[in-house]
């Protein structure tokens, strides 16, 4: 891991390795969580765990048996190593990640409620904070099929919203398809201020993630058509909608629905980055569209399924025989069932 303004330590690279499919761009955090359902002012332990988006999508990836980069910025502190090791333990190359003596890793904190659970943020002034277009510039990015980022990134500074502009407008990666996930966080920006700034990135990119709810919150879209419209340059936007389904809408092509099987949910969170990994994986693979927003769901259900951020995930066998499901065998599809062959690690 380089420190800040340093050169790589060659070690960290191995010769010969292959080159990069993914990079990925954006902040990773320590979670501290108090036991489930027990609010955090009468906690007295906290679990420590790791969780970031751009980082997720890349564990999903390398998890998914492909090659993924994960570009940030940590303290020089032992949050930062921890959140290093972690996302270098799902297989995901960290050589590119800066280590900034000067600024701490990122933090935040969950509070388990009766409704829900509310999320405390302690960001402000962070490493990843620190990031600009330059973390994009490393040779070691060439060749990347893919750069995905959120508009998380983007709410973080006037240095990383520029680096997200740059992403999705100067492309320093050539020929790198740029995937945008929407991933509004009204704690860090209401809707009023976020708004225009993510419909511009999204519009920018070539394919673009947003839940239904979120693009209503933002713009006023009530169905995944509008949304297209609010979004005409993309390639290809697709539309989440929680347990009902997701909807790819591509240029000139008619919208394809595909709902979600049913799951038991023990965390919600992650799943997002979960089913954009997924999607990303039927891409790189080629397969159509149909299949990609089925392996997207696929994945989706084992974050929702599992407590924390980044789930194990299937071998390919138990993907291969849903994703060639006929439609009215998948229609129905019950993952609240164990007898698809799989039950975890």
């Amino acid at each position: 891991m380089p420190t800040a303004d340093a050169r790589p330590d060659p070690a960290s690279t191995p010769a010969g390795s292959p080159s990069v499919e993914v990079a990925t761009v954006g902040e990773t955090m320590v979670v501290l969580c108090p036991a489930p359902g027990e609010p955090l002012e009468h906690a007295e332990r906290v679990a420590v765990s790791v969780g970031g988006a751009e980082s997720n999508v890349a564990g999903y990836l390398a998890r998914l048996g492909h090659r993924a980069t994960w570009v940030s910025r940590v303290g020089d502190d032992p949050f930062g190593r921890a959140v290093v090791r972690h996302v270098a333990a799902a297989g995901v190359r960290v050589d590119l990640v800066t280590v900034d003596p000067a600024a701490p890793t990122g933090l935040y904190v969950k509070d388990p409620g009766p409704a829900a659970t509310e999320v405390h943020y302690y960001r402000a002034g962070s490493a990843a904070s620190r990031m600009d277009p330059g973390a994009l510039a490393d040779e070691r990015l060439a060749g990347a099929r893919v750069l995905h980022l959120s508009g998380i990134t983007a709410a973080l500074s006037a240095s990383c919203r520029a680096l997200a502009e740059h992403a999705v407008t100067d492309r320093p990666l050539p020929g790198a398809l740029v995937s945008f996930d929407v991933n509004h966080r009204a704690r860090l920006w209401p809707a009023d201020r976020a708004a225009s700034v993510l419909r511009d990135l999204a519009d920018r990119s070539d394919l673009v993630f947003v839940g239904q709810d979120e693009a209503d919150a933002l713009w006023g879209t009530a169905d995944p058509a509008a949304v297209r419209r609010l979004l005409p340059r993309p390639e290809t936007v697709v539309v989440k909608d929680g347990a009902v389904g997701a909807t790819a809408l591509r240029r000139d092509a008619d919208p394809i629905f595909v709902p979600a099987p049913q799951v038991a949910v023990v965390e919600p969170v992650g799943a997002g980055d979960a089913f954009a990994a997924g999607y990303l994986a039927g891409l790189l693979r080629g397969v159509d569209t149909v299949r990609r927003l089925r392996l997207g769901h696929l994945v989706a259900a084992q974050a929702l399924g599992s407590s924390g951020d980044n789930a194990p995930v299937p071998p390919w066998a138990w993907f291969d025989q849903l994703l060639d499901a006929p439609v009215e065998a998948w229609s129905p599809l019950d993952l609240l069932s164990r007898d698809l062959g799989w039950s975890g690690p």
